[in-house]
């Protein structure tokens, strides 16, 4: 679930290129231009006082492409960024990275569709796998699945607390036939024996469901509460 992009590109301080455009009294980039930089990178679109501010396409060497807003030669504002793997964000810009609501579309054709800060994935969004249709909807930090969320399967879904991309804690299991199973993801520390006899083992954390209880359909008004259980079948 990576979404790092190739988005850096010269400035147009110092070498300049070549410009054809509107200019002010200045002599300054300034209205509608069309610029094409040292390294062969190309933009047309606005100008205000020798920066890019405004709409304006941004076309790079190796492929790449932003059709958006700028302000102070920065993506800023809302635009769309054509990556050079086949992958594609639409949405919200802030000081050249991808922050606010947005829609990032990857290379495998997973979707992302949420909050963004800093080029990552956070606050509330929804991750859909393309090749299962599977899905996570919930809290994102920092790229990771952390907090209140719900992963969404064919026939069944899990709702619960994640840390760190995985289920921790208390959940539920909710089934298409009708019925939940309540209880809590553990976190086991499990010992690898090396290949050779000198080898020390190595000390790793598996994730291992504990079933409670199961019951029928029950509403879970807070994700970081017990749902109201009915017809319990302790397990």
């Amino acid at each position: 679930m990576t979404d790092v992009g190739s988005e850096e590109f010269d400035d147009e301080q110092g070498s300049l290129g070549e410009y054809e455009g509107d200019r002010n009294e200045a002599g300054e980039r300034h209205g509608l231009g069309k610029a094409v930089l040292p390294n062969g990178d190309t933009y047309q679109g606005a100008y205000e006082s020798g920066k890019r501010s405004g709409q304006g396409t941004y076309k790079f060497k190796n492929g790449a492409r932003y059709i958006g807003e700028w302000y102070m030669n920065l993506k800023h504002g809302h635009g769309i960024f054509y990556y050079p793997d086949g992958s594609k964000y639409e949405g919200s810009w802030v000081d050249d990275q991808r922050q606010g609501h947005g829609f990032y579309t990857y290379p495998n054709g997973d979707t992302y569709d949420g909050e963004w800060l800093q080029h990552q994935r956070h606050g509330q969004g929804t991750y859909t796998h393309h090749d299962s249709g599977s899905q996570y909807m919930g809290r994102w930090i920092m790229g990771k699945m952390e907090s209140a969320g719900e992963l969404i399967h064919l026939n069944h879904r899990y709702k619960g607390n994640f840390v760190n991309n995985n289920p921790s804690g208390p959940g539920k299991y909710v089934f298409d036939i009708g019925c939940e199973q309540h209880g809590e993801y553990l976190q086991i520390d499990q010992q690898d024996k090396g290949d050779a006899e000198e080898d020390e083992p190595a000390l790793t954390t598996a994730l291992k469901w504990k079933p409670k209880a199961l019951t029928g359909f029950s509403v879970w008004a807070n994700e970081n509460s017990a749902p109201s259980d009915q017809a319990v079948v302790e397990e």
